[in-house]
């Protein structure tokens, strides 16, 4: 069982993540990266947003604590955790990704005008759509077969581009919050405004799990082997 005496802010935020549930709520709470760059001390990704990392610590494990430390799909086989990433996160990007764009349609053509409208956002939504299905495909189709076949120790090659292409992911996201004032909808925000950018948050926090589920736990996992 995890203890949170194990909180340390030498720790990294991936290996926190990892090991703790609720660290990554606590993390996208305060908008730190534990997926694409998850793997630098917690003491220093503070140190960089100006955040005080006791307050972070005190959080960290009050959201340990308060969690199950029941076993998950990270403890089990890579089969599990496989079918995990394609039932939590391809599946359900693939239908929320096309409804988010279709709101951001509608808002940017109902509230064009107005100086907070989230211009542009609907196209990028649609271009970060785009790439996470053609990157999702390329791990249904390659990756993951060659890992469930006990090859995982011989696709560092895939590996590699899947990581490069979590950079993109990482940075699509940053234009997307970015675009959408930081999913904060403005006073004259009508019900599917407020709907998107809740929507928006979500999609964010969903993808950056699913970026850290892989980078941080399968990938690494499948290359021991």
């Amino acid at each position: 069982m995890n203890s949170t005496a194990l909180i340390q802010s030498s720790s990294t935020l991936a290996d926190l993540a990892v090991r703790f549930a609720g660290a990554s709520r606590v993390f996208h709470r305060h908008g730190l990266d534990y997926c694409c760059n998850g793997r630098i001390p917690l003491h220093e990704a503070c140190l960089r947003r100006e955040l005080d990392p006791n307050v972070l610590l005190a959080e960290l494990r009050e959201a340990a604590g308060a969690a199950s430390t029941g076993p998950g799909p990270v403890d089990g086989p890579l089969p599990q955790l496989i079918q995990h990433l394609l039932d939590h996160y391809h599946e359900p990007h693939r239908a929320e990704v096309p409804r988010l764009v279709e709101m951001a349609t509608r808002v940017e053509a109902v509230h064009g005008d107005k100086p907070e409208c989230p211009r542009g956002l609907a196209a990028h939504l649609s271009h970060m759509g785009q790439e996470l299905e053609m990157h999702m495909q390329k791990e249904e189709q390659v990756l993951f077969p060659m890992i469930l076949r006990g090859l995982g120790a011989n696709a560092g090659m895939p590996i590699s581009v899947m990581e490069e292409e979590h950079q993109d992911h990482g940075r699509n996201l940053e234009r997307l919050r970015k675009l959408a004032h930081d999913f904060d909808p403005p006073e004259c925000a009508c019900n599917t405004w407020r709907a998107l950018y809740l929507g928006l948050d979500e999609l964010e926090q969903q993808l950056m799990d699913h970026i850290h589920l892989e980078n941080n736990v399968l990938f690494p996992r499948a290359l021991e082997r």
